[in-house]
């Protein structure tokens, strides 16, 4: 309950008196703050309209207060952005006549290249790829040799540019896997049969009822004409090397099963138009020279 006295009280232990209000029994103390504590409060409280007058510091409609010096560290930041953007010109001025071939044999133009590549591959590739470029289920790793439209500077370059299924862009890449099993052109144990037919080709285990024999006749039937007959793949058509255990959406019988029965068709954003030209090409370099560049 809380009681508040008309009377001044003070406490017998301390000699202090009290606010006057307590609570259960237990009065509080009206203890004076330390002058020393005081006297920094005040201060800052002089200093905070002294920052007020002397710096940008009121937001107005429209602007800001611009303040006594018209200081502003929003200004040291675009004349140092410029004197970068001068600097990185006259760095890079070979690069943009050069195709990525050339940059790569030219040691100044690789080093400052692969610099440039490796910042634009962290703020625009490196969410989907990683930042080391091994990839994750559904994004390619751009570690390894293995590719499904060329790791070659140029066959890299173009899908950088242009993506993957971007629609609107005509120049993009394009595959188009049926989904077997959703547009019913496959039974579910046709799918099964398949599916265990590819972890074949792979060289992976396969389960001991698996039908290889349906599964053969089934992936000669819809699968051989864009990945071959042996299932080496089509770096042309985009369709990917089933022998050698490498997946984009997994080996495993699920992950088959899915791929098989209802597609997946990723997209990767066209970089022309956003990125600039240079950028593009040091981007090209830089993903090339990450160890699985053709």
């Amino acid at each position: 309950m809380d009681q508040k006295h008309e009377d001044p009280h003070v406490d017998a232990a301390t000699g202090m008196p009290t606010t006057g209000h307590e609570w259960d029994g237990i009065r509080e103390l009206n203890t004076p703050l330390p002058r020393w504590w005081l006297g920094i409060f005040y201060a800052t409280i002089v200093w905070s309209i002294g920052y007020w007058i002397v710096y940008p510091a009121w937001p107005l409609l429209t602007d800001a207060t611009k303040g006594v010096i018209g200081y502003a560290t929003r200004s040291d930041i675009s004349v140092e952005m410029a004197k970068l953007k001068a600097q990185r010109a006259a760095q890079a001025a070979g690069m943009a006549e050069a195709t990525p071939a050339q940059i790569k044999a030219d040691p100044t133009l690789f080093q400052i290249a692969m610099a440039q590549g490796k910042a634009a591959f962290g703020d625009n590739c490196a969410a989907c790829h990683g930042v080391g470029g091994a990839g994750a289920k559904g994004y390619p790793n751009l570690n390894d040799d293995d590719w499904l439209w060329g790791g070659s500077l140029d066959a890299i370059q173009q899908t950088i540019r242009h993506g993957i299924r971007v629609a609107g862009d005509n120049d993009t890449r394009v595959s188009q896997m049926p989904a077997f099993g959703r547009d019913g052109m496959l039974k579910r144990e046709e799918i099964v049969a398949v599916a265990s037919h590819v972890r074949e080709l792979a060289g992976l285990p396969t389960e001991p009822k698996a039908d290889l024999a349906l599964g053969r006749k089934v992936f000669a039937d819809n699968c051989a004409a864009c990945h071959g007959p042996a299932g080496k793949g089509n770096q042309e058509l985009g369709a990917p090397n089933l022998t050698d255990a490498i997946s984009l959406y997994g080996m495993d019988m699920a992950s088959l099963t899915e791929t098989i029965g209802n597609s997946r068709n990723g997209v990767m954003p066209a970089w022309a138009g956003r990125l600039d030209e240079t950028t593009i090409k040091a981007l090209t370099v830089y993903v090339h020279s990450l160890g699985g560049g053709q």
